[in-house]
């Protein structure tokens, strides 16, 4: 019996008896389709975290401000009065192949406002710098530049979102508003992206740019109060260069633990973020994340091939018969075992497309219904039906090579 013979009658078989190939397919289409979906989320999940940690640069190493509790916060300030401009300009004097340190500070805020219309908005000092570090789309006007922040200038740029909510379409630039009790200037405002509410991976925060305001950093920290408790900076990133003598990220991350630890009198006020060593964690992470998600989804094939299995055996008991009769018109022991091997490997084949079209259908929904992510790859849906047509096969075996071994005048003789 040829190939094509045997799948002609295989796929005659099952159109005989379609209910029972539809049930019997089912371990197999819930099993790609769970395999599908699953590594679909993690797929989403990797990418947004990849490129949230990206975003952070894997040139940078980030010196954060602490999050202490009042009485660790306390013991800290009598030893370091946190971070601050000297510790920026320690690290360009004495870290090798650091070619910029930008500087961030956080306003506390309790008003921001023009006219009549007021605003939740996060409030943010910056360097000039900070455009070099991360690329800043504006819909108009400008960034800050140098001379904002030598002359202490009360300017802003503003997120698309908190310019809508305070100007509306009549245009921010230009415009005044008051944060707190500092007026400042628009001369710019970012393009829109993203949604508002900002995102965090693996401990590291990311506010959304379009709910932020903007302000030279030496304005922040020279017309804005602060708590004697605060920081001056929330933030300095230290961004390396490339080439030869230039230490990696995590070696410089060393130097400069060595480094603030001697400013800052040993006081435990700040922490390091290498987004090197994140994005490696991340993917460590993410691949784990799959093996286990893929291998809870790979047991839904497991048992659908003890289904195709179970109905298989069935069917040979069923068409003893017509078995006994092909062996005794010349039919050989493989011409049996392909013609059952081949019926197993259209029922899995018949389940792993469906599957495929079952899992691309929960990814979508999935996606839509928890404003989550999820990519569906190549790798994802061989991997599901490649293990399926395997299961397939290995469950139509044993059933094949029973029905293989009976003998002629027996199976004639069954009833």
């Amino acid at each position: 019996m040829s190939l094509r013979e045997a799948l002609i009658a295989a796929l005659s078989s099952l159109a005989d008896h379609t209910l029972r190939a539809i049930l019997t397919t089912l371990g197999v289409i819930f099993g790609v389709a769970a395999v599908i979906s699953m590594l679909s989320i993690g797929a989403g999940a990797e990418q947004e975290a990849l490129e949230l940690i990206r975003q952070l640069g894997v040139r940078n190493v980030i010196v954060q401000t602490k999050e202490l509790g009042d009485r660790e916060l306390a013991e800290a300030r009598r030893r370091s009065p946190g971070l601050t401009m000297r510790d920026r300009q320690a690290i360009l004097d004495a870290v090798p192949g650091v070619e910029l340190v930008a500087p961030r500070a956080k306003v506390r805020t309790w008003r921001v406002a023009s006219g009549r219309r007021t605003v939740d908005a996060n409030v943010f000092g910056l360097s000039d710098e900070q455009a070099q570090l991360v690329e800043m789309s504006l819909s108009e006007g400008r960034f800050l530049d140098r001379l904002d922040v030598e002359s202490h200038a009360q300017v802003g740029v503003l997120g698309s979102e908190i310019a809508d909510e305070l100007f509306g379409d009549a245009g921010a630039l230009g415009e005044l508003l008051k944060i707190n009790d500092v007026w400042i200037e628009v001369v710019g405002v970012l393009a829109g992206a993203g949604e508002g509410e900002g995102a965090a991976v693996q401990g590291v925060s990311f506010e959304s740019p379009t709910r932020s305001i903007l302000v030279p950093v030496s304005t922040a920290l020279r017309k804005f109060d602060q708590r004697p408790s605060d920081s001056p900076l929330s933030e300095l990133v230290v961004r390396l260069g490339e080439g030869e003598g230039v230490p990696s990220s995590q070696a410089a991350a060393r130097l400069l633990q060595s480094l603030l630890d001697q400013l800052h009198s040993g006081a435990d006020d700040f922490e390091l973020v290498v987004p090197d060593a994140l994005l490696e964690q991340s993917r460590q992470t993410q691949r784990l994340f799959n093996l286990v998600m893929g291998f809870i989804a790979g047991i839904s094939l497991v048992v659908g091939g003890i289904g195709i299995m179970n109905i298989m055996l069935a069917t040979v008991l069923e068409r003893t018969r017509e078995i006994g009769l092909r062996r005794a018109v010349g039919a050989r022991k493989r011409d049996i075992v392909i013609q059952f091997l081949t019926e197993s490997f259209a029922i899995s084949a018949l389940g792993a497309l469906l599957g495929v079209v079952l899992g691309v259908v929960l990814s979508r929904l999935i996606s839509a219904a928890a404003d989550w992510p999820t990519i569906i790859t190549a790798f994802a849906v061989l991997t599901s039906v490649g293990v399926a047509l395997t299961v397939g096969v290995i469950a139509g075996l044993y059933p094949a090579l029973r029905a293989a071994d009976l003998d002629p005048v027996d199976a004639l003789r069954y009833e």
